[in-house]
């Protein structure tokens, strides 16, 4: 029988029907993505299809479910002592930096099991040069491992410097592993690792597609940048590895990130995370040795920090919520950079509110976008904010990277997520959570600093934008949901 036009229609919208279906009654997705997805396949059926197999799948939880149990096996044994610790007001003068966010403290240990430390020091570096540098300077110094994760590793002059000072390290005897993010790294060659692995590194990538520069599974990446040198040392922030967050990409100019050189307690934290993602997706298993999590016998400062991760294997969405508890706990100013704003409605509502309680809500974006539809969507929802009284800055001098927020001054959050959907519910991320006066107001004084290189956009700077913009920021604000 001749296949007609017709049967062919029948046949794609019986397809979407199935499959709107199967996104309605068994992945039980949150109602905005259902409706989001369910326009897009009917809308364009084919192309529609096509990304749902891309964007659209669920991760097997079955497949996550050992890393939330590796993660209470590492700390199990101090999570009952935080708790009581931090539900006692007779404990609560041992932490008196938690005097004003004892229940955020807690959240984060209960949804995240991230233990409270309070002898840490922090360095911290606004440039990609003073980064790196202070990074190589610590690998040089090595003593027994390096391990390291980044979701973009470029195969250029910085990536060739790394991948060169870990295989000389690596030919000293120290353990050096390497994560990186398939998607992430997708043009990376299997030679950039040669002399590394004959070296005795080892590299893995997360969720590798097994077809050589094509991967689908374009959800569900580790956008973590964390490196922990001998469990004393560690790095979190926005920095990955390339030349453009050195600020030599001519696309986009300086490069602008928020990144932390950790020592203490905290450090261990950021090892325990890298256990559970290393054998995820490692064929060579990590065992938990005591030579990799040493006993802190000095203290190397006063700062206390919680380490937060988050990601499809966990149960809440644990960084949002964190970043929901500060913003209602705000009381006088809140900071806010991020590179993409695709915030929910609860997220969005926070910021409302403590706008309109008076509170003076800051928020900083760059001028200038990497990924045109993120970009749009962003600025879609900027209407309701400078509407509640909200000050938005753009950056200008090149591209804005950085994570942070910082509340009163006493409070701030430095990581890898972003505040859109896609990092809160979709990626693997961590954010260090830290409850130190000092340290909210050297990261405040940056963001200070920042708005000298900024343009402050006005309600009539808003209301004026050109039509196709509000085109662009309409259909953008429709797909947000799946970004």
């Amino acid at each position: 029988m001749m296949i007609t036009y017709q049967h062919l229609y029948l046949l794609i919208m019986l397809l979407n029907i199935f499959l709107a279906a199967t996104i309605i009654f068994l992945e039980r997705r949150n109602a905005t993505s259902t409706w989001a997805w369910i326009m897009i396949l009917f809308f364009i059926p084919v192309l529609g299809f096509i990304l749902y197999l891309i964007l659209g799948q669920k991760i097997r939880k079955r497949q996550l479910n050992k890393m939330l149990g590796d993660n209470q096996r590492i700390i199990e044994e101090r999570l009952e002592q935080q708790r009581q610790q931090l539900l006692s007001p007779e404990l609560l003068p041992e932490l008196s930096e938690l005097a004003n966010f004892r229940d955020l403290a807690y959240l984060n240990l209960s949804t995240s099991y991230a233990l409270y430390t309070n002898d840490n020091a922090i360095d911290i570096f606004t440039d990609g040069n003073d980064k790196f540098d202070a990074l190589f300077a610590d690998i040089e110094a090595a003593e027994h491992h390096i391990h390291l994760v980044y979701y973009i590793v470029r195969n250029d002059e910085l990536g060739k410097r790394l991948i060169k000072a870990l295989t000389e390290k690596a030919k000293q005897g120290v353990e050096v592993r390497f994560l990186y993010d398939h998607i992430g790294s997708l043009n990376l060659p299997r030679r950039f690792f040669k002399e590394f692995r004959e070296a005795g590194g080892k590299e893995t990538a997360f969720f590798r597609s097994r077809i050589p520069f094509l991967n689908l599974k374009i959800n569900y990446r580790n956008h973590r940048k964390l490196v922990i040198i001998d469990g004393k040392i560690g790095y979190i922030g926005g920095f990955n590895v390339g030349m453009e967050y050195l600020g030599l990409n001519k696309n986009f100019g300086y490069w602008r990130d928020t990144h932390l050189r950790v020592q203490g307690g905290a450090v261990l934290q950021m090892q325990a995370q890298f256990f559970m993602d290393w054998n995820l997706v490692s064929a060579t298993k990590l065992e938990l040795y005591a030579k990799y999590y040493p006993v802190h016998r000095e203290r190397k400062g006063n700062i206390g920090m919680q380490l937060v991760g988050s990601g499809p294997d966990t149960e809440y969405l644990e960084i949002e919520n964190a970043y929901i508890k500060m913003i209602y706990s705000a009381k006088e100013m809140i900071c806010l950079q991020t590179p993409y704003f695709v915030p929910d409605e609860s997220l969005l509502s926070a910021l409302r509110v403590a706008a309109l309680s008076g509170v003076h809500v800051r928020i900083m974006l760059p001028s200038k976008p990497d990924h045109f539809f993120v970009y749009w969507a962003t600025h879609s929802y900027l209407g309701d904010l400078l509407a509640a009284g909200v000050q938005i800055y753009l950056y200008e001098q090149g591209f804005l990277h950085a994570k942070t927020l910082v509340v009163d001054g006493k409070a701030a959050s430095v990581g890898t997520a972003n505040l859109d959907i896609r990092s809160f519910r979709l990626n693997f991320e961590m954010n260090a959570f830290i409850f130190h006066e000092e340290t909210a107001l050297r990261l405040k004084r940056i963001f200070e600093r920042d708005i000298a290189s900024s343009r402050q956009l006005t309600r009539a700077d808003y209301a004026g934008r050109p039509l196709f913009n509000r085109f662009k920021e309409s259909i953008s604000r429709l797909l947000s949901p799946i970004l």
